[in-house]
């Protein structure tokens, strides 16, 4: 009985945190400020009042792992391969280079002005180069950034997420062995990012065969079809040694111009799961840091880093590889704003945490400051940015509307079609 009520328990607490970000919705809409930063800070606060909330690394790695297959399954499928390939070159060069560029811009300053080891500066400018999608769209709520400019935006958030991940993972095992030499860095990520590829396309020419060509009884398993591939694709990559998140994104982005019965009804699940992600990655990243414990320093040490990242890093970075592009000047400005940072980050510090390398609960604690700040001031200001830069953005219909061709009329008649 005892099992019981305490379960009941963790029921009650998810669902009136479930309640409360709907109801926070609205504000945060108002505010344009993603929900997930005010459940950050709320989680943090909780963490030092109830310290029987505290959640363990393993476990927050573990959420955000699952969390980030959803978001760039998300991501992917929302881009769709045309959209994709019309800005490709800016995407792979952002994604790939942009994310080399600014860790390597954040190492220099965290090793030149704030004084920490080369190991840990270079950790701390892996962790927090990529960007996030998640936090960029619930920033926007129901606008768009129209153009290729949106484009960039989602699809470098998506490409980079991966490459710092494998960069990251070579640079723990730089850290872990000492007899090694900046070449395990190199070999594990290109092995990462080979596999990762390779299994993203032929998985996402299967996963795209199985949409197309299997019917399934209920209208309500169409919308777990695709979640269930993507575990799959993610499981065969990483078994296999290779970025299961670019294996999930690069799938996503094949399926994502797929057409497919209760298409609409399944873009609306993944965003809802995808949002639903970032708010639990939040939150479980609040309940490990004890706010208490962080001292002035280390406040004071991650305001500089994000200021950096906000101000130099990143526009250094991205002023360079957009310089041969047709963009115009605003578009180029809120690129380099629009580079929030959010689940990714958290995931890249559990990992050195988890992997016990030197100084991992200060590069924690960093990034927390950083994604604090980034989501507070870069995302209270997006939408202010986007008017102020002449970026047009559209408002996405409440109610999605199902593409159905013409004979095609009811749920009914597709599922026999199919």
């Amino acid at each position: 009985m005892d099992d019981v009520v305490s379960f009941g328990g963790i029921v009650l607490l998810v669902s009136v945190v479930l309640s409360a970000a709907l109801l926070t919705s609205k504000l945060t809409e108002r505010l344009s400020i993603p929900g997930g930063a005010l459940f950050l800070a709320a989680a943090a606060v909780a963490s030092d009042v109830f310290p029987s909330l505290d959640v363990s690394i393993k476990t927050v790695e573990r959420v955000a792992t699952v969390a980030l297959i959803v978001i760039l399954l998300d991501g992917g499928t929302s881009i769709g391969w045309r959209r994709f390939r019309a800005a490709a070159v800016p995407i792979a060069s952002l994604g790939v280079l942009g994310t080399f560029l600014t860790a390597g811009l954040v190492a220099l300053f965290a090793h030149w002005v704030l004084s920490f080891g080369w190991t840990t500066a270079g950790l701390l400018g892996a962790a927090i180069a990529p960007t996030d999608p998640a936090v960029m769209f619930s920033v926007l709520g129901d606008r768009e950034v129209s153009g290729r400019t949106g484009t960039i935006l989602e699809g470098e958030s998506g490409a980079n997420d991966p490459v710092g991940i494998a960069l990251m993972l070579g640079l723990i095992e730089l850290a872990q062995h000492e007899d090694e030499t900046f070449w395990i860095v190199v070999e594990k990520f290109s092995l990462q990012m080979i596999v990762g590829l390779s299994i993203g396309v032929v998985g996402g020419l299967a996963l795209g065969a199985v949409i197309q060509r299997l019917s399934l009884p209920s209208s309500g398993l169409y919308t777990v079809r695709t979640l269930a591939g993507a575990g799959i694709i993610f499981g065969v990559a990483t078994v296999a040694h290779g970025s299961g998140f670019l294996a999930v994104f690069v799938a996503g982005l094949l399926v994502g111009d797929l057409r497919a019965p209760f298409k609409a009804e399944i873009e609306v699940f993944q965003e809802a799961l995808a949002a639903l992600a970032e708010i639990v990655v939040f939150i479980a990243l609040g309940l490990t840091i004890t706010i208490s414990a962080v001292g002035v320093d280390r406040w004071a040490q991650g305001v500089l880093l994000a200021i950096f990242l906000a101000l130099a890093a990143r526009p250094a970075a991205v002023a360079a590889l957009l310089a041969p592009t047709r963009l115009g000047r605003g578009e180029k400005l809120f690129v380099m704003w629009g580079g929030l940072k959010g689940a990714v980050p958290i995931l890249l510090a559990a990992f050195a945490l988890a992997g016990g390398v030197e100084d991992a609960r200060t590069i924690y604690e960093l990034v927390f400051v950083v994604v604090m700040v980034s989501v507070l001031v870069q995302g209270g200001t997006i939408a202010h940015a986007a008017n102020r830069l002449g970026i047009e953005m559209t408002r996405i219909p409440v109610t999605p509307r199902v593409e159905r061709p013409a004979e095609e009329q009811t749920g009914e008649q597709l599922l026999s079609r199919w």
